[in-house]
């Protein structure tokens, strides 16, 4: 994990509803001026001007146009909690599903805005929010597939704290670059085809190692 920047340390934390609705205002315009004219023209003399605020307003708030871009990425982190597993289907032969779920949770979460996603996986500097934000979603989401898998009768894996790590890792990363640039390949092939990896993965060791079907 990269170490945090404390140039991008927001300045101001709103106590007051005014102040936070110039706060999201100002961020609002910060990802449609990152998303319409890129990185490097986006100053923030741009985005103070599309949120009608000073731009020593803007600087009361966020030091530089990098912190900026950090917060958008905390807040695209934070929006990426997995609401539909705790409903899922856990019977026998129901192993794909809910990979597929995993899988399609994760490409739903980056279909918004490629040209801000692209921005903001090629861009980002680390801010101390962002590498809490990062550590707090990784630590949550691998628990969250660990369960899952503990429970569910079709999985045969020798250790399921790594295999947990592995499938977040490898939905994460391909859905990040795949879905920065969906020309690159087709959602339904990227999905199809990792709902297909993982699921073999997952059936692999069947009637060899029983230590990893456990708890």
């Amino acid at each position: 994990m990269p170490s945090a920047d404390r140039r991008l340390q927001p300045r101001r934390k709103p106590r007051q509803v005014r102040a936070e609705l110039t706060r999201e205002r100002i961020l609002a315009a910060a990802a449609h001026v990152f998303a319409e004219y890129g990185y490097a023209a986006g100053t923030t003399n741009r985005i103070a001007e599309h949120a009608r605020v000073s731009i020593g307003s803007l600087y009361q708030y966020f030091p530089n146009k990098d912190a900026l871009l950090a917060e958008l990425m905390v807040r695209h982190i934070d929006r990426g909690t997995w609401t539909e597993a705790d409903r899922l289907d856990l019977s026998p032969g129901s192993l794909e599903p809910l990979i597929r779920a995993l899988v399609r949770d994760a490409i739903d979460h980056h279909r918004d805005d490629p040209q801000l996603l692209r921005i903001m996986i090629e861009e980002t500097s680390f801010s101390q929010d962002l590498v809490d934000a990062i550590d707090r979603h990784g630590r949550s989401r691998v628990e969250q597939v660990r369960g899952l898998l503990a429970r569910h009768p079709d999985v045969h894996v020798r250790d399921l704290g790594a295999a947990a790590e592995l499938i977040v890792f490898t939905v994460e990363a391909n859905t990040h670059k795949l879905m920065a640039d969906p020309r690159t390949l087709p959602v339904e092939t990227l999905e199809n085809e990792l709902v297909d990896m993982i699921t073999r993965y997952l059936r692999g060791n069947a009637g060899g190692n029983d230590e990893g079907s456990g708890a």
